[in-house]
């Protein structure tokens, strides 16, 4: 398999109604994690994971059971099972989200789970709730596949990149609510309280979510407000020049109106050695949060882990 290969061409105009509807269908699945998992830190405990053989809730505590919810991109199904024994399947197709919404309760009922979820979508202001989407949506399944493959490659790399940080940061982990793969660093201090007012997002979760200094790095697949994949870097809060920080590599930017820098996929796919171009896009835009936010470097970093080995200390 060429890099070409491992990194597969995105186009959002082309699988955009796949990508909605695949926003919509995770989001259902994810408030489900939502609805039975106590709190963690930053939302830590809504995200989905990469698996396998796509996302994966991993466990969801459920009485004295566990439920796992996975969307299977390869058989294209969503399968829950229980601790028990119970298994049921969902075609990954064609149709409505009301009609997936409807399937995934059925088979909730089938497993004995009884569950209500928040059944508006969250970070989707303009999105009927899921009971009440009955427009017919398409499927392209190859679509979500390389969707899929893309986020393979960038979580790799992120994950990577976490081995270097000895302090407090998140696993590699996939927002069903703004539909990206991001990690997450933190300074170790408490930052300003966030202002709220992001869209589709309530200002308890948001203020929660920032309420430490942070550095975060993401990858998304586009939208109809930025119809490109890119990888994205930003700081909270923000400290003095980040946003005139040199970055890597060229094609990396920031973005005024989104206050983050954006590396777009294409310059990292077609790059000749992507896995170099998205590592130094990582350092180098955590370096400025870290040099400008006046981070205490020499304690919260070491180098990057390898395969059997153990870190000196």
């Amino acid at each position: 398999m060429t890099d070409h290969d491992a990194w597969p061409e995105l186009d959002w105009p082309t699988w955009r109604e796949t990508a909605i509807g695949l926003q919509l269908r995770t989001q259902i699945v994810g408030k489900l994690r939502l609805a039975l998992t106590p709190w963690l830190n930053h939302s830590w405990h809504v995200p989905l994971y990469l698996s396998a053989r796509g996302l994966s809730t991993s466990s969801i505590p459920c009485g004295d059971r566990i439920l796992q919810v996975d969307f299977d991109l390869i058989a294209e199904g969503v399968v829950l099972a229980t601790s028990d024994g119970g298994v049921r399947t969902i075609p990954l197709a064609a149709g409505t989200i009301a009609g997936f919404h409807a399937a995934v309760l059925a088979a909730l009922a089938d497993l004995g789970i009884t569950v209500s979820i928040d059944l508006k979508p969250s970070e989707m202001p303009d999105a009927p709730p899921f009971a009440e989407d009955h427009a017919e949506r398409p499927y392209d399944a190859e679509a979500a596949r390389r969707f899929w493959r893309a986020l393979i490659q960038a979580a790799r790399i992120f994950g990577e990149f976490r081995t270097g940080f000895l302090g407090k940061a998140s696993p590699v982990h996939f927002f069903w609510g703004s539909f990206d793969l991001a990690s997450t660093r933190f300074s170790g201090r408490v930052a300003p309280r966030h202002p709220g007012g992001l869209p589709g997002l309530p200002d308890a979760v948001t203020c929660e979510a920032y309420s430490h200094e942070e550095a975060s790095i993401g990858f998304w697949p586009g939208s109809d407000a930025y119809p490109h994949a890119a990888f994205y870097a930003y700081a909270y809060p923000a400290p003095a020049g980040y946003g005139e920080a040199r970055v890597e590599p060229t094609a990396a930017a920031y973005d005024t109106t989104m206050g983050e820098y954006l590396l777009p996929y294409d310059a990292v796919r077609t790059a000749a050695d992507p896995d170099a171009a998205l590592l130094a896009f990582c350092r180098s835009t955590y370096d400025a949060a870290a040099d400008l936010g006046n981070w205490d470097r020499a304690s919260l970093e070491c180098p990057l882990g390898q395969p059997r080995v153990p870190r000196v200390v």
